[in-house]
């Protein structure tokens, strides 16, 4: 089933010079029995809000451990990270993380799911109800909000994930390849539902890939890193208007260059963008 989703339009280029999270020299060393190992070095990120940043690189290169620091879940061994000038030192509701796995309760029903982060938060009940028909309604399931994860398909149990987080009203949303596992064309219907999302909500989004195509599709720009230790070594702009077609021979010619420039290394940080 395909979510009913808005037509994305032509959002205003986010104002870096603003940024709401800014991360400088972060930098993280793992303790072991053997010998330290540094996994991140010298990572400098400005995230404006309202924009949608993909962090794209091979397997190893320290994402998703960048990710769970930025959400609080580990620390850094150095660096400082700020969100509104605020220091980051543990997890909070400002900043909410999708996992590749969507980790939702099998106990609970989608509508459950959705409205487990509201205990607490909101009295009103009547409110709540609302606010959760308002997701349900946003990532397409409505007819579903009765059902169990088990009954449902892969694509429709990462909407609820996404709706789940979502209705937290996160500044930043930190997305860690939550795509990955789904087929080509669920795959595609969620690219397109995040995009619709991210339009109506504004939200900030951080997106962990390794996938070239998906980076070329949903971002804004591209940062780019590079192993042993991680790195970011090239910042990558994309300025075409969404939504952008995988077919056009200017997206063909530049997936081929972020392919061949994670194959082959990037000489600069400031890669050339597109178009």
């Amino acid at each position: 089933m395909k979510p009913r989703l808005t037509v994305v339009s032509q959002k205003a280029a986010p104002d870096v010079r603003s940024p709401i999270l800014e991360v400088r020299s972060l930098t993280k060393v793992f303790r072991s029995a053997h010998a330290p190992v540094k996994v991140l070095a010298d990572i400098d990120i400005a995230a404006a809000a309202g924009e949608l940043i993909c962090i794209l690189g091979p397997s190893g290169c320290g994402k998703s451990t960048l990710l769970k620091i930025l959400s609080g879940f580990i620390r850094p061994s150095a660096g400082e990270m700020r969100l509104n000038n605020r220091p980051i030192t543990r997890p909070g509701p400002d900043r909410c993380v999708v996992f590749q796995e969507d980790a939702l309760f099998p106990w609970l029903t989608v509508a459950e799911n959705i409205a487990f982060g509201l205990r607490g938060k909101m009295k009103d009940r009547k409110a709540a109800r609302q606010e959760v028909d308002r997701f349900l309604s946003l990532v397409g399931l409505t007819a579903y909000r009765d059902y169990l994860p088990r009954e449902i398909s892969g694509g429709m149990k990462q909407r609820v994930a996404l709706a789940r987080v979502l209705i937290l009203q996160p500044q930043v949303l930190l997305m860690d390849e939550p795509f990955a596992s789904l087929d080509a064309l669920a795959r595609e219907e969620m690219q397109n539902l995040l995009l619709s999302l991210w339009d109506q909500l504004s939200h900030t989004i951080l997106f962990v890939t390794h996938d070239v195509v998906e980076a070329a599709t949903l971002a804004d720009r591209i940062l780019v890193m590079d192993k042993n230790p991680g790195h970011i070594c090239a910042e990558i702009p994309v300025t075409p208007d969404r939504p952008r077609r995988q077919d056009e021979p200017g997206f063909i010619r530049f997936c081929r260059t972020l392919h061949d420039g994670l194959r082959g290394g990037f000489s600069e940080r400031n890669f050339p963008g597109w178009p």
